[in-house]
């Protein structure tokens, strides 16, 4: 068992498989940097519970490439897995995957996150990710002009 250490402090016992699917804890476990709890400082337990509810079911699953039925199963939970956040949880479940170095998740979660902006306008995208926009009226008028072919 492998414990990991959230930064809000909160601890996960979890199964060596299910950790080692976190490259960055993986690795940890390979340079024998593994005993005791592993602090994971850029990822909140809110973050952390839910990346392993996703490593647990995709090894649990195991090797699906070769099932089709069970390759569809595990798309539907991916699915249901995702739309149960909001767009907060999602970017914070995207942002974990990225440092936790968790490939399919981060896959999963961009995608999803991709596919939640791609009708938006950039000033309901800067909303939904509480992004301030620091450009100046001039500034914003010459990338919109710049980049014409973005914004059509």
């Amino acid at each position: 068992m492998i414990t990991l250490t959230s930064s809000d402090g909160e601890c996960f016992e979890i199964e060596e498989a299910v950790a080692r699917k976190f490259e960055i804890v993986a690795n940890m476990i390979e340079d024998d940097c593994a005993s005791g709890s592993i602090p994971l400082a850029n990822v909140a337990a809110k973050a952390l519970g839910a990346a392993i509810e996703y490593c647990k079911t995709h090894v649990e699953a195991g090797a699906v490439e070769s099932n089709e039925a069970a390759a569809d199963k595990l798309k539907k939970w991916d699915d249901e897995f995702l739309a149960k956040y909001d767009n907060a949880m999602l970017f914070d479940l995207l942002t974990a995957a990225n440092y936790l170095n968790c490939k399919g998740l981060l896959d999963l979660t961009c995608q999803k996150v991709a596919d939640n902006i791609k009708d938006l306008s950039p000033e309901d995208v800067r909303t939904i990710f509480n992004i301030q926009n620091d450009f100046s009226e001039e500034e914003e008028a010459d990338v919109r002009k710049e980049n014409e072919w973005a914004f059509n």
